[in-house]
């Protein structure tokens, strides 16, 4: 398994990953599944300033991804990111490889702390935050209603470093700007 950038040509190969969480589960509260230019737009918006980032087999098929993207618009949030994972198929450190990697590019951006908003149904993905060292700091009861359910929230935060920050450096600023490497 290889972790690389996500291109925009990409899209259709997470949307076929995605699809199945927005109409089968609660894992998403999207409620319909983005059409492929929407889904494509999503990536080449996040890219110049985030990480997204996708773990491939040898063979090149992708297998899951991850992105961060801006927590809130206000600058004096700029140390901080929301982030969002999607694997196809669990169990095989997929998904941690992602967000180690993710974490890495973030820290060299000099982000300080990852928020990841988990629904409360999605017991694997509880587990998960909590492996990689993220703490809950917010549950949110019934705050959400797909697929004839109310849905609770969690919010879980990491702590990637503390201090006084460092300016933020945009995705596509920083001085290597990675393509791949092995997980």
């Amino acid at each position: 398994m290889y972790i690389r950038n996500a291109q925009p040509t990409d899209g259709a190969d997470l949307l076929t990953i995605y699809a199945p969480f927005v109409t089968n589960t609660t894992v998403t509260l999207e409620t319909e599944v983005p059409t492929i230019a929407d889904f494509t737009q999503r990536i080449v918006d996040t890219l110049p300033d985030y990480p997204y980032l996708v773990a491939c087999a040898d063979n090149g098929d992708i297998l899951g991804y991850a992105y961060a993207h801006r927590y809130k618009e206000r600058l004096g949030y700029n140390w901080t990111v929301e982030t969002s994972i999607y694997v196809g198929h669990s169990g095989h450190g997929v998904g941690q490889a992602l967000y180690h990697a993710l974490f890495e590019l973030l820290t060299q951006q000099h982000v300080q702390t990852v928020m990841a908003c988990v629904t409360g149904n999605n017991q694997r993905s509880l587990n998960f935050h909590e492996r990689l060292g993220f703490i809950e700091v917010g549950h949110f009861e019934k705050v959400g209603y797909k697929l004839g359910e109310w849905v609770d929230i969690h919010w879980f935060e990491r702590r990637l470093s503390d201090g006084a920050p460092q300016a933020f450096i945009p995705f596509h600023q920083l001085p290597q700007h990675p393509q791949a490497h092995t997980a």
